[in-house]
């Protein structure tokens, strides 16, 4: 069985990105890793080949700004790695996202279980939103609680819209459900990044008469509000965290959502009975078909 990661990235560390993180955390279970690195503004690629593992096979790229519509250049992005890879399998992981070490032998041995199973076409994995710091989490129905990051090749699979997940020939892929995390660093940023971040994602899917209303006389960092309604996070980080957790230095303490729903009673209350009464989410969106006999 062989297994293929691959991932997209621009301006990865300008923007307070964990590329490099993302990728060593699953490079141990792959045999090749692709990666399609935008044209940077910053040192985004020479980060990635100072990794130094002869796995990774990088592929320059250039961004169409006509495809900057709803999120399309990600999907795009996506796509040109996804179509280089040669594995079996193909794991993807997100610039912002880290799997923990822990899960990697569980991940490998799901994939051989199901490596001949045709009904099967991926694999579907919990999320952890981080957000502010390390230390809590998004737990809110706003926020996916699940999502594909593991798919069979050769099916004519392909990253869907603005590449949160998949599909094949525009359906819903089948997938069975693991229990493995992926650990979502995106809104875990210095303040100030995280604002210019923001501002990048929304350049994406919005023009700069937009840009320009939204953001126009706003603080130039932003506020992560206070933590009272988020989850806190017990667990441990991923090895290869280390490092960027120790550089942590702003306060996660004081501030307000303003306007957040979050903080809106209603939304509160109906996100602990959906998660810890009905254990599902009513109306939840699932861009996926889940084999429950598996």
């Amino acid at each position: 069985m062989q297994v293929s990661g691959f991932s997209f990235v621009r301006n990865g560390i300008k923007l307070g990105y964990p590329i490099v993180e993302a990728i060593s955390s699953i490079l141990p279970i792959c045999d090749e890793f692709i990666i399609a690195v935008g044209k940077s503004e910053d040192d985004t690629l020479d980060r990635i080949k100072a990794i130094g593992d002869s796995k990774i096979r990088i592929i320059e790229t250039e961004w169409d700004k006509k495809l900057f519509v709803r999120g399309q250049i990600n999907s795009f992005q996506t796509n040109i790695a996804l179509k280089e890879c040669k594995g079996d399998w193909c794991f993807y992981v997100q610039a912002d996202e880290v799997v923990h070490e822990l899960f990697l032998p569980m991940i490998k041995s799901k994939m051989e279980e199901f490596k001949d199973d045709d009904e099967v076409e991926g694999l579907l994995f919990n999320y952890l939103h981080f957000w502010g710091s390390y230390d809590y989490y998004q737990d809110s129905r706003r926020w996916y609680k699940s999502e594909i990051r593991v798919i069979k090749n050769n099916l004519g699979i392909e990253s869907w819209e603005s590449a949160q997940g998949f599909r094949r020939k525009s359906r819903k892929i089948r997938v069975v459900k693991i229990d493995a995390d992926i650990y979502h660093y995106g809104w875990v940023r210095p303040p100030k990044v995280m604002k210019e971040k923001l501002i990048a994602f929304e350049s994406l899917r919005h023009d700069e008469d937009w840009l320009q209303k939204k953001f126009t006389d706003t603080p130039s960092e932003f506020d992560y509000g206070d933590p009272k309604f988020l989850a806190r996070f017990g667990g441990t980080h991923p090895e290869v965290m280390k490092e960027r957790i120790k550089e942590l230095n702003w306060d996660f303490s004081e501030g307000k959502y303003a306007g957040n729903p979050h903080e809106k009673l209603f939304s509160r209350i109906r996100s602990y009975f959906e998660d810890k009464v009905l254990h599902q989410r009513i109306g939840e969106y699932k861009n996926y078909i889940l084999l429950k006999n598996k």
